[in-house]
């Protein structure tokens, strides 16, 4: 069986931090809408329309940390997104789990704003999740995903996880989306950029050159001019 992120660190489906973002470059290129993945498989229910605010006169003020939109998402809804998250990104000896630090909350406010690309997403979203508890009804006979056991979610999420070799292509971009997305969360929370040891720009009493010999195979001089 496929891993959903192939890992040699995590056995219960998840991915090694390290790997997260040369994975995301390969997820973000398949990313595109269902239209663009179309196949022979019965499409995904997209019926269900956004909810939430057409629109806002001005972009948020990002400094004052409040969110101008409602978040729309269902509490079942999030239950799933929860489960998701932390099967993507599972905790480990370096970090919490993507759920432990709610981003499932992040794609809440994500798929609820009122701009074009986020409204898109949403509408793939929410009919992935539909097409989670459908797969649950018809190969496990239960009612919904989160009734299934660990390895039962696994084995449909391992269906999807490759959009080359999907047999349903629509799910596969859903999947793909949801990991950017839970990826992008995890990996700008401060526990996500400790895991990546990024430090950012910070002031420095002092900064020296790189040593002469990586400068030489750089072709520089001490100066950087060269």
């Amino acid at each position: 069986m496929t891993d959903i992120i192939a890992s040699d660190k995590a056995p219960n489906h998840g991915m090694d931090r390290r790997m997260a973002l040369r994975v995301l470059a390969v997820i973000t290129a398949s990313t595109q809408a269902p239209a663009a993945l179309a196949s022979a498989e019965p499409a995904l229910d997209l019926a269900r329309q956004v909810s939430g605010p057409a629109g806002t006169l001005t972009d948020p003020d990002l400094r004052a940390g409040l969110v101008p939109w409602p978040r729309t998402l269902e509490s079942a809804e999030l239950a799933v997104l929860k489960q998701l998250c932390a099967i993507i990104l599972p905790a480990d000896e370096r970090s919490p789990s993507a759920a432990d630090l709610a981003c499932h909350d992040f794609i809440d406010e994500w798929v609820s704003a009122p701009y074009p690309r986020q409204q898109r997403d949403r509408k793939i979203i929410l009919a992935g999740l539909n097409w989670l508890d459908q797969q649950a009804t018809e190969q496990n006979q239960a009612e919904t995903f989160l009734q299934l056991e660990p390895a039962q979610q696994a084995a449909i999420l391992d269906s999807i996880c490759t959009p080359a070799s999907a047999t349903n292509r629509e799910a596969a971009g859903f999947f793909s989306l949801l990991r950017a997305l839970v990826c992008g969360a995890f990996f700008t929370t401060q526990a996500g950029m400790d895991d990546l040891q990024y430090i950012g720009n910070k002031p420095q009493a002092s900064w020296s050159l790189p040593p002469k010999e990586v400068l030489d195979h750089l072709g520089l001089t001490e100066d950087l001019g060269g």
